[in-house]
């Protein structure tokens, strides 16, 4: 999750992803507290400088990403273990769309969206 504290300040680079809401920290922190969306910052294992983030919509399954310019795949990489928290933690059926923005809209509805088929039916 992005952070803006004493110790990391991930704003400058989030204003590099396109991110200028001055709350968007806290709406991610309170996402996580009310299971409406869960976001993780990628970041460079040395420096702790975020490279990309990528967010999953608990309720579809929806997995977005977007990357600091050159940093393309390390936001596929955190689209792939997001991808396996979602099946192995949450039992969704995730799916990983391009871009931020409208996760649920971009995914394709059914009778129980996002989670995985019941086999007993």
């Amino acid at each position: 999750m992005p952070r803006a504290d004493t110790r990391v300040d991930d704003r400058p680079a989030l204003a590099d992803l396109g991110e200028t809401d001055p709350d968007y920290v806290a709406q991610a922190v309170t996402g996580w507290a009310d299971d409406t969306r869960y976001l993780w910052a990628v970041c460079e294992p040395t420096t702790g400088e975020l490279l990309a983030e990528v967010t999953l919509d608990p309720v579809c399954g929806a997995i977005a990403t977007r990357s600091r310019p050159s940093h393309e795949q390390a936001a596929r990489t955190g689209a792939d273990a997001v991808s396996r928290f979602a099946a192995g933690a949450l039992g969704l059926t995730p799916t990983v769309i391009a871009g931020p923005g409208g996760l649920c809209a971009a995914v394709p509805t059914d009778e129980n969206p996002g989670r995985a088929a019941d086999p007993q039916r």
